[in-house]
């Protein structure tokens, strides 16, 4: 029998910690991945597959997050699909003075409109809909972000 621990007392690990911690799958061991000394990732992807409705609704607690940053730079939004309008985004809860809302235009391309927002160094993260990532635009993002210290975040919907 466990002791009982008052809900202020306890501990609640992170959603996917809480998972690895106890495996549900029998023989499934979670990989210990080395950490930077505190350094944030600079590349994430995060994929969303469903009603549009309901990956909105998923993604906007992620760019309300992003988009209150202590961090005086902006929150970059590269290429985001139509529905992600200036309505969304007030109703969405977003800081919308801390974002900018970029599309490509005919002379480049996302790819090239995230890497270049990444290197400006403007932006604290850069979230683009670049769909799926070949290797080679993942080192270009990496390059990029390592340059203007931001981070980089592709959201794949599906």
């Amino acid at each position: 029998m466990q002791p009982f621990i008052p809900a202020s007392q306890q501990v609640q690990l992170p959603l996917f910690e809480a998972f690895f911690a106890n495996p549900v799958l029998p023989g499934f061991k979670a990989r210990e991945q080395p950490r930077k000394s505190n350094q944030p990732e600079l590349f994430s992807e995060l994929a969303l597959r469903g009603a549009p409705g309901h990956c909105q609704s998923l993604l906007a607690p992620v760019l309300r997050e992003l988009s209150e940053e202590d961090d005086s730079r902006w929150l970059t939004l590269i290429a985001p699909p139509a529905s992600l309008t200036q309505a969304w985004l007030r109703d969405a809860g977003l800081n919308r003075e801390r974002i900018l809302l970029l599309q490509p235009g005919s002379n480049q391309n996302a790819l090239q409109l995230a890497c270049e927002a990444l290197r400006l160094g403007h932006s604290h993260t850069v979230v683009s809909w670049l769909g799926s990532v070949s290797n080679s635009a993942r080192q270009q993002l990496l390059r990029a972000a390592a340059s203007g210290k931001a981070q980089s975040l592709n959201i794949r919907l599906g």
